[in-house]
């Protein structure tokens, strides 16, 4: 059952959320494309190219994408757009990076746009105690995982991912 601070976590992370991104947009922060990949159904029997389908647009904090309205997405796979070329036969995860950018091209991305796909919703409720994914709730306080580095607090991690998106470091 989840306690009074925890459900007052869930709140602030909300907020925090929504601040950020009111704040991104207001410095006008590069943002990125969400896209879900899509393997469409064959027509009359003739298969069709995969494409991507877009979500909208949020900002990457390292291991949350942040839109607008201040909804979170867990990242997923990070797709630069150009030509795709030819299959080459190379290692699997070659020719797999060179189909995400031909489903990117046939979704309309714009050349040289950076889509994130095989993303994740992630609830800002209280299914966010003791959630396995980056962004959880945990003794009354909003924590986010990124890799094997222990938790940080997410107003704190925001803050320096944020630091980071409006003011890369020279020749990033």
């Amino acid at each position: 059952m989840p306690t009074d601070a925890d459900l007052a976590a869930v709140e602030r992370a909300r907020a925090l959320l929504g601040a950020m991104a009111e704040r991104l947009a207001e410095a006008g922060a590069r943002d990125e494309a969400l896209a879900k990949h899509v393997e469409p159904k064959p027509l009359l029997g003739i298969p069709r190219r995969p494409t991507m389908r877009s979500l909208g647009r949020a900002w990457r904090l390292g291991a949350l994408l942040v839109e607008r309205d201040g909804s979170a997405w867990q990242t997923g796979i990070s797709t630069r757009v150009a030509e795709p070329g030819r299959p080459q036969f190379h290692s699997a995860s070659v020719e797999q990076r060179r189909a995400y950018r031909a489903a990117a091209l046939q979704g309309r991305f714009p050349m040289g746009e950076t889509v994130n796909h095989g993303v994740r919703r992630i609830p800002i409720d209280e299914s966010l105690i003791g959630d396995p994914g980056p962004l959880f709730v945990e003794d009354g306080e909003a924590l986010v995982r990124w890799g094997a580095d222990a938790p940080v607090p997410l107003e704190r991690y925001l803050d320096d991912l944020a630091d980071l998106l409006l003011h890369p470091p020279q020749g990033a």
